[in-house]
């Protein structure tokens, strides 16, 4: 495998010596004769393996040592000298060098301590790509909710996981449409491929095909360069087009044509380039409507219409604002160092209110409440105005019937899922026959499909 290499070397007939093997051995070498003219190669360039003298005209050789270390700690670094001390050794070591060789030496005994080096640092290099796509695959929350609506979503999650169909998510904004996305991805066989996020509604307008589809150098005022797009990036992985409502009715016709050929060409250019990708968007769009109106292509909506996954808002499944909070609570308690409960009459305002942001603002009104917290329990009167407003017109209107009707409700599904909806058993713990659950448990499904 070929790497880049900086030499800083002094003596003229060692630094052409070594660079000429490097050269040799397939790696590319960059030379220099002074320690400032390596910092500087350093500072504008990256290397597989830095190789110094530690006695230059200008710098010592430890002390490139710790200023590149200090620049990159993950650099792997090999010092060399003709002045060799077990005083000077050790100093490297403990400064962190990968070895530490004395002149005069054999180009055999240079060439396997070089390999070695370069074997570490493959191996930190595919030890930070496996962390980040770990990362990437479980640094977000999990899906949290239990109610029929949400176990709808993880079962056509679970199906699509296994397929590579294309997979529409409808919902409003903040209902966690990016999440299932990301999970379906991952646990899908395209799992070790990229996942690639495009914000469609984010990216200005003249630049959103040259970034879904790249652009050639010359293509335009400003592209200097050739760049690839999200498309060809996301190779042989899943790219996620967030807010495909947005996209403008040139992209759309390029975007159908790439479902059906899985091909295109860059903005400018003339080669065709061919791509293996799975596609899954979403939108808080009424998409329906935007094809009745002509604002979407008709045959560009059921090409990506496919299998469609809707997300349903929170004040349609707020059964699962229990769960919800409770996850919220204890990582905004984490974060700021924390442990802050929420009052009796804080959480019951907080099941009346109706979350037009859906999880993502209860999620930021639980960040504000822990985080602007004085005591170890936040009250009701810590609400944002916005919330409190709404909750109180609602219990102004909302009759005593109703409220305990949820009550009942929100209790028999807490009890539902402590059994692991053992019915025989929840009947016993809540003081009711199994037959009268039954009717409860059916009346409770109708009374859910009509509010739909």
């Amino acid at each position: 495998m070929k790497h880049k290499l900086l030499l800083i070397e002094d003596d003229n007939i060692m630094r052409v010596t070594l660079t000429d093997s490097l050269t040799m051995r397939g790696h590319e070498v960059i030379a220099c004769e002074t320690g400032a003219d390596g910092m500087t190669a350093f500072d504008e360039d990256d290397f597989s393996l830095i190789v110094t003298d530690v006695l230059l005209p200008d710098l010592n050789g430890l002390d490139i040592l710790d200023k590149i270390l200090k620049k990159d700690p993950r650099a792997v670094i090999l010092i060399m000298t003709a002045y060799g001390t077990i005083k000077d050794a050790v100093e490297a070591m403990k400064l962190g060098a990968f070895d530490y060789i004395t002149k005069p030496f054999s180009m055999e005994e240079f060439n396997l301590i070089v390999d070695r080096a370069l074997e570490l640092r493959s191996l930190r290099v595919e030890n930070i790509i496996l962390k980040k796509n770990l990362s990437e695959c479980f640094n977000f929350p999990n899906i949290i909710g239990d109610s029929p609506e949400m176990n709808n979503v993880y079962e056509l999650i679970d199906k699509v996981s296994k397929i590579d169909s294309t997979v529409f998510i409808l919902g409003e904004s903040g209902t966690g449409k990016e999440l299932v996305a990301s999970t379906i991805h991952y646990q899908s066989d395209r799992k070790n491929g990229p996942f690639i996020k495009v914000n469609c509604a984010a990216l200005p307008e003249n630049l959103v095909e040259s970034e879904l589809f790249g652009v050639e150098k010359g293509a335009f005022t400003g592209a200097d360069r050739r760049k690839p797009g999200r498309f060809e990036r996301a190779d042989k992985g899943t790219i996620f087009l967030d807010e495909i409502g947005d996209l403008s009715a040139g992209v759309q016709t390029k975007l159908l044509r790439v479902l059906q050929e899985k091909a295109f060409e860059r903005l400018g250019g003339t080669q065709t380039i061919e791509v293996d990708v799975r596609v899954i968007t979403a939108t808080n769009k009424n998409i329906q409507k935007e094809v009745q109106e002509g604002e979407f292509r008709e045959d560009l909506y059921y090409r990506l219409h496919v299998i469609p996954i809707h997300m349903p808002a929170l004040r349609q499944r707020k059964e699962d604002i229990s769960p919800l909070l409770d996850s919220f609570l204890a990582n905004f308690n984490c974060t700021f160092g924390k442990k802050v409960s929420l009052s009796p009459e804080l959480i019951n305002a907080l099941f009346e209110y109706d979350y037009p942001g859906n999880v993502r603002e209860l999620k930021n009104i639980l960040e504000r409440l822990v985080g602007l917290a004085s005591a170890d329990v936040v009250t009701i009167d810590a609400l944002p105005k916005h919330v409190a407003k709404q909750i109180k017109v609602v219990a102004n209107t909302v009759s005593l019937s109703e409220v305990a009707a949820k009550a009942e409700k929100a209790h028999i599904m807490r009890t539902l899922k402590s059994t692991k909806r053992n019915k025989t058993r929840t009947a016993e713990l809540l003081g009711i026959s199994r037959k009268t659950l039954g009717e409860k448990i059916k009346l409770l499904f109708f009374n859910l499909i009509s509010e739909f």
